[in-house]
């Protein structure tokens, strides 16, 4: 919301300076973003007159000029190229060390084709006035040589950007930042009231509104005999001064009661419209020409405003071009109306319409001031284009719902900590637009119609803090008490933590992506079902939920390679959906790499090359799973994983079949098409809330977790075992033969071969045995050795190789 300091002081009687207002903005929510004062910025910028304009000796479109600056010395050579720069203009003057800020550049004394320039003649958009670049500027001939051309100008009133929360739809206009910033007795509001205007006649052009949920309130009028041109030179200033482009009295009178008053208004032209207005959906197929020159293509959820000839206006949002004012309006219906804001959020963003009037209207305006808001425009229009007023039209409530609150004096110092006497608290509030009655530990406030956010016995709290100054809440320490500290982070947001401090310290790169993504590829990860379906998505490419991270993953990765950064290593920690239900709901981490992006670090290499493998995504993953707490002994390896990864080149890591934690895999060749992705991609994905809790009791294997005195022992062991047997399998009954003494076993080789039945395999094993109380004796190892051989013998049916 942007507005100038002078236009603040119409409606705000005040003697405070800039800066102060400023902050006390900033204090009571209204945070102010930016300052622009031309004046400061400008500065430098004088006018000056042209002596002479030249032909520079060595090009065709420059001239060597002699400028007055007005200082009373020696005229200034500039070269320019402007094709207006002639003898007598009087223009502007920047000299050298001035910063150009249309062109973000320090003027410096320079040598343009061998002739110096000690200078510069500007252009309106090199001051960033306006966007008129086709020329130096030209200023009247009586125009001061010498003055600073701000002052000259009038460019001395800053204008201020202040960033709005969504609830306060009031400060979209200057009105109601002047009103809260007297209820912080920064000044006086001034607020002279608005008079009804006397109608000559019935407005000839009656409504009808088919539907009251999207259209409360219609208010028409009609005016006639108006004279249309361009507005006065106190409103174009206005509208410059915060970006907005004049066009003509009747829609600039608009566009000034949208950020004077918070009151969007539309105007027609009343001989373009065919007999009376129908406030209705559009059907399907319906289209519409708007004032931004684009076609839309409608739908029945869109409300609209039409005439028998057809649609006229997207309700809320924009105008058509077929009515609008133009320089030949002599007859104008001014419309002021109420629209539903979640049906104008809707529509302006399934549009791509970005107004004024959206702006105010999805976030919800004064329906109070829907018919002094229109009176007011037709004083404006009156004012400023003549003409005979009809009497006012009106549908629907032309008022708000009264809002009454029961509000104890004490919840101020219970819910803030501070005390403000009942004369302090009913002067802010009355300043703001509440009205209080009673005087004694409870009173009722009447809510004004213009604030729809406050509820509550805690927004009128609010209120108060916010104007008092939340510097002025005290600060108290929580109640700690002499009970140990409960830990602050949930199980899953330490998961969290450590799987993305896993996955970096791993060499990847974290990644954010979008939480949405189109059907077909939610489809393809097993989503996709109805009820994860956006009922308004921002794209079409974003219509669901994502049933995985990985999509997201591809995608960026090969956005990277498209721009030829191919070897990358991208990781994601975040919500995946199941279905629509919280139970269905996971926290996952996943991560792809590209190219010889390889955990091994390796890279393309003289050596020899380490492009990335399943065993890259394996280790991604188990990685994730011991950081998150994960019972590593417990994890299954099962060959193939999901249909999104290559059956022969993917595994599923699981705790018995009832619990599947992640898959991990290259990608299969069908899954990389569909994703628009170049291949081999190798990738893993596993569920951190399907991690079982780990046990809170100490159990007796606890010791094992302490460094022991004695030395490790490591003895190798090769099965034959049937080519169907999982290494895994052979691992696990290993370590069940002597669960104390065992603290490691590893596959360290596998060989099918010369030597081997073809049905068979050879798998070996490294087995740790670590003593706990005393150094083994041969004996003891070898009684070990053989509880090993018959527990792996029993469990796979496998032999030890000779």
């Amino acid at each position: 919301m942007k507005f100038t300091l002078s236009w603040l002081k119409e409606h705000l009687d005040t003697d405070e300076p800039l800066e102060k207002l400023a902050d006390k903005l900033t204090m009571i929510g209204l945070e102010v973003e930016s300052i622009e004062d031309k004046a400061k910025a400008l500065a430098p910028f004088s006018i000056a007159r042209v002596i002479s304009a030249e032909q520079h000796p060595n090009a065709d479109r420059l001239r060597v000029c002699m400028v007055d600056t007005g200082d009373g010395g020696a005229p200034v050579q500039v070269v320019c190229g402007a094709p207006n720069a002639r003898a007598g203009l009087v223009s502007v003057f920047s000299p050298p060390g001035t910063f150009i800020p249309g062109k973000n550049i320090t003027l410096g004394v320079g040598t343009i084709r061998g002739v110096e320039s000690r200078g510069m003649l500007c252009s309106a958009a090199e001051l960033q006035i306006s966007e008129d670049h086709d020329g130096i500027m030209e200023l009247p001939a009586d125009a001061p040589i010498g003055k600073g051309y701000a002052e000259w100008a009038g460019l001395g009133d800053p204008v201020l950007e202040i960033n709005l929360t969504p609830n306060r739809q009031d400060c979209t206009g200057v009105h109601g930042i002047a009103r809260d910033l007297s209820a912080a007795d920064m000044g006086k509001l001034i607020d002279p009231g608005i008079k009804p205007i006397r109608g000559e006649f019935p407005c000839p052009v009656k409504v009808t509104v088919e539907d009251a949920t999207l259209c409360p309130g219609f208010a028409l009028r009609l005016v006639r005999g108006v004279k249309n041109g361009p507005s006065p030179e106190w409103l174009q200033k206005r509208l410059t001064s915060i970006g907005l482009r004049p066009i003509n009295a009747l829609v600039d009178i608009t566009n000034f009661m949208t950020y004077d008053r918070a009151r969007p208004l539309h105007v027609f032209d009343a001989r373009k419209v065919t007999g009376n207005l129908t406030v209705r959906r559009a059907k399907d197929g319906e289209s519409l020409l708007a004032l931004d020159g684009r076609t839309y293509t409608l739908d029945p959820s869109i409300c609209v405003i039409a005439d028998e000839h057809g649609i006229e206006s997207l309700a809320g949002i924009m105008g058509g071009e077929t009515s609008g004012c133009d320089e030949n309006t002599t007859d104008v219906l001014i419309e002021s109306a109420l629209w539903n804001e979640i049906n104008i959020a809707q529509t302006g963003r399934k549009l791509g319409i970005n107004s004024d009037a959206r702006y105010r209207f999805e976030r919800g305006v004064d329906p109070a001031f829907m018919v002094p808001g229109l009176e007011l425009a037709t004083k404006l229009v009156m004012e400023l284009c003549g003409g005979t007023p009809s009497e006012t039209f009106v549908v629907g409530k032309a008022f708000g719902d009264d809002r009454i609150i029961d509000f104890p004096l004490s919840e101020v110092k219970r819910l803030a900590g501070i005390e403000v006497p009942l004369v302090e608290a009913r002067r802010i509030l009355g300043h703001l637009g509440f009205m209080v009655a009673g005087s004694g530990p409870m009173v009722k406030i009447a809510v004004p119609s213009w604030r729809t956010d406050v509820h509550s016995k805690a927004d009128i709290v609010e209120e108060v803090v916010r104007i008092v100054g939340v510097d002025k809440v005290p600060m108290t320490p929580f109640e700690r008490g002499d009970e140990a500290r409960k830990p602050v982070l949930t199980t899953i947001q330490n998961r969290t933590r450590r799987a993305k401090r896993a996955l970096a310290a791993r060499g990847m790169v974290e990644a954010v992506t979008w939480s949405f993504i189109s059907k077909p590829h939610a489809e393809l990860f097993g989503g996709g079902q109805a009820e994860l379906a956006l009922a308004n998505p921002i794209a079409s490419d974003m219509s669901d939920m994502r049933p995985s991270l990985l999509p997201g993953l591809v995608a960026a990765a090969q956005a990277n390679a498209n721009r030829g950064y191919q070897d990358v290593a991208l990781f994601e920690v975040g919500q995946v959906f199941k279905g629509d239900r919280a139970e269905n709901q996971f926290v996952a981490a996943a991560g792809v790499r590209d190219g010889f992006a390889s955990s091994k670090g390796m890279g393309r290499h003289w050596s020899g090359s380490a492009q990335t493998d399943a065993l890259d995504a394996k280790a991604d993953a188990f990685a994730v799973l011991a950081a998150a707490g994960a019972p590593m002994q417990a994890l299954q390896i099962v060959p193939g994983g999901a249909s999104w990864l290559h059956p022969g080149r993917s595994g599923t890591i699981q705790i018995g079949p009832q619990n599947v934690l992640g898959y991990f895999g290259e990608l299969h060749p069908r899954a990389l098409e569909a994703l628009g992705a170049d291949g081999p991609l190798t990738a893993f994905e596993v569920i951190l809330d399907r991690i079982p809790d780990a046990k809170k009791k100490p159990t007796r294997a606890k010791p094992l977790l302490e460094l022991s005195a004695f030395q490790p022992v490591s003895r190798d062991f090769a099965f034959i075992v049937d080519r169907t047997v999982k290494a895994g399998d052979i691992v696990r009954s290993a370590q069940g033969a002597d669960k104390k003494l065992i603290t490691d076993v590893t596959v360290f080789d596998v060989y099918e071969g010369k030597g081997i039945d073809p049905a068979k395999k050879s798998v070996a094993i490294a087995v740790t045995i670590q003593p706990r109380e005393k150094t083994l004796t041969d004996q003891e190892i070898d009684a070990v050795a053989a509880k090993i051989v018959a527990e792996v013998t029993k469990k796979t049916g496998g032999t030890l190789r000779g």
